[in-house]
């Protein structure tokens, strides 16, 4: 299992990028390693908590494991045609849901798994290729729909981090 209290290194993408597929690549990357991050050093009990009332459900392990099944159905199911279970079939969303052996360790050790899956199930496709399930969606517009989810998400990260420990920042 990987060490959660240690940071994730993070960099900025190439300021002067020519590839795009790439640059999204990098930024959501860049966004990955801040959702991690904002986990490391939280006990199971803070990682694990959720104190927005209104959002009885969002805890920081629910947001990466959330974070986890978008990367799955998005990247490697639909854009990269993966032969994968979904993570959030059903009604209400389970992927927000924690189970009893969920720790920060174990939920980041799936969320990066799922980074090598789509790296795998994209590889060949440019940014103007059709997705390989459904084809209803240009890779483009899929890995631009995750960069936008994740980056909400590190948002929501931000406060519930803050909330359990008074982290600000990065």
């Amino acid at each position: 299992m990987s060490n959660t209290s240690s940071k994730t290194r993070r960099a900025w993408p190439a300021r002067l990028a020519f590839d795009e597929l790439r640059l999204q690549l990098d930024f959501l990357q860049f966004l990955r390693a801040t959702a991690v991050n904002k986990v490391a050093g939280l006990t199971p009990e803070e990682a694990a908590a959720t104190p927005l009332p209104t959002s009885p459900r969002m805890s920081a392990l629910g947001v990466l494991k959330h974070l986890t099944a978008v990367e799955r159905w998005w990247l490697s199911i639909e854009a990269g045609g993966a032969d994968l279970p979904s993570l959030w079939a059903g009604t209400p969303d389970p992927s927000w849901d924690l189970a009893p052996e969920d720790t920060p360790a174990s939920v980041v050790t799936a969320y990066k798994a799922e980074w090598a899956r789509v790296e795998k199930a994209l590889r060949g496709l440019g940014p103007d290729d059709r997705t390989r399930r459904r084809s209803e969606f240009t890779v483009r517009w899929v890995l631009g729909h995750v960069v936008q989810e994740t980056a909400r998400h590190v948002g929501h990260l931000d406060v519930l981090r803050e909330l359990a420990d008074g982290e600000v920042g990065e």
